[in-house]
């Protein structure tokens, strides 16, 4: 199955980064939709069964997962839906999986304050951001001419994440989108 799917609902487990023998970051998540409805009969809300996902993301998106989401947080995801099954001593088991394209915080159950990571962490198909007036022209291209610049693949910027060692806050590479020096 090869399904486009819209999930809401609450991260169940911490998020898992790791990178394939290829190169390729990836991230995560267990994600549980519960269902409820209103029982006229108590005059109270009533949970109803829990669906349960394993959100899985790749190469920028996985970065991004990696540093933005925890566990308890209410997110929006929207991906490819996969049912797999297999079959471990004479019992069949079934899994649903999102290979996720978007993942996000659910502002119906709080506030975020996002972040756009500048140069080579957006994908090459996004559309460019629409500076506001006003706001002075920036150039995201390396200029190899220019001495001070550093290159792309080696930009470092900071998150909005304390380290936990007291010394500021935590960097970001804007290629990888790991934290850079926080030991994870």
């Amino acid at each position: 199955m090869n399904d486009m799917i819209s999930v809401r609902g609450f991260v169940a487990s911490e998020v898992k980064s790791s990178t394939t023998t290829r190169g390729t970051a990836t991230a995560s998540f267990r994600l549980g939709t519960t269902e409820r409805r209103y029982d006229r009969a108590t005059s109270t809300w009533v949970d109803g069964n829990t669906n349960w996902y394993t959100v899985q993301s790749f190469r920028f998106l996985a970065g991004h997962v990696g540093c933005s989401i925890k566990k308890g947080q209410r997110v929006l995801v929207v991906g490819r839906l996969r049912l797999r099954q297999w079959e471990h001593e004479g019992r069949v088991y079934h899994v649903a999986e999102i290979d996720a394209e978007s993942v996000g915080h659910d502002l119906m159950w709080g506030s975020a304050n996002f972040t756009r990571m500048n140069g080579t962490s957006a994908p090459a198909d996004s559309t460019p951001v629409v500076e506001a007036p006003g706001t002075p022209d920036r150039n995201d291209e390396w200029d190899s001419e220019d001495q001070e610049s550093v290159h792309p693949e080696e930009e470092s910027i900071a998150s909005t994440l304390d380290n936990p060692d007291g010394t500021g806050p935590l960097m970001v590479n804007t290629t990888t989108g790991e934290l850079v020096g926080a030991g994870v």
